[in-house]
């Protein structure tokens, strides 16, 4: 896999990490993401921190942005048949870069299956989420089908799961992928 987010985060071996959901009241709700050690990896920031409506934030242990995903809103997005995210990196300038767009299929009669895709810019790449992220039992696939991260339950436990990503994943991306599907499923990031 190429780096989509950057090549800081990738791994050099399969990773367990677990995630545990901060409640709206502690920094306004998201998560955070820690290793085998209990060293913070990633937080993410849902729209309790931000103040705005489908908008994430995905930072590193130390803090530092790398990721800024939103909802695309507007009369557009109204008339599509897909609701759409998008995630930004920052280039070396600070200034944002698009690098993947998330599209899930709304409710509706017109939809087919319940996969989520996800587009990787540029190029053609794309990655699928199948199976159940509500019920921890989901896959991020890449294009030739081979399993990239999955998530699973961790205890009986809605608040904490695991999340185990193959060798040479870029962690970035897979935990922005993630923040939306608990954006989209109404959970710690969610307003």
């Amino acid at each position: 896999m190429k780096a989509v987010v950057s090549k800081l985060h990738f791994s050099s071996t399969e990773e367990v990490m677990v995630v545990r959901r901060r409640p709206h009241v502690v920094n306004g709700g998201g998560f955070v993401v820690t290793d085998c050690r209990e060293k913070t990896i990633f937080k993410i920031d849902g729209c309790g921190v931000l103040g705005t409506r489908g908008e994430l934030v995905l930072r590193d242990g130390d803090g530092a942005d790398l990721l800024l995903i939103h909802k695309k809103g507007g009369m557009v997005q109204a008339l599509s048949i897909h609701n759409k995210w998008r995630g930004y990196s920052y280039d070396y300038q600070g200034s944002p870069k698009p690098v993947f767009t998330l599209r899930d299929p709304k409710q509706s009669c017109f939809s087919i299956t319940g996969s989520i895709r996800i587009l990787v810019q540029p190029g053609n790449c794309y990655f699928d989420v199948r199976g159940s992220f509500p019920d921890r039992d989901c896959s991020i696939v890449d294009s030739t089908g081979s399993v990239i991260a999955q998530v699973k339950e961790w205890s009986g436990s809605k608040d904490i799961y695991s999340v185990v990503t193959k060798v040479n994943v870029d962690k970035a991306f897979v935990f922005g992928v993630i923040a939306v599907l608990d954006y989209i499923y109404g959970e710690s990031t969610s307003c």
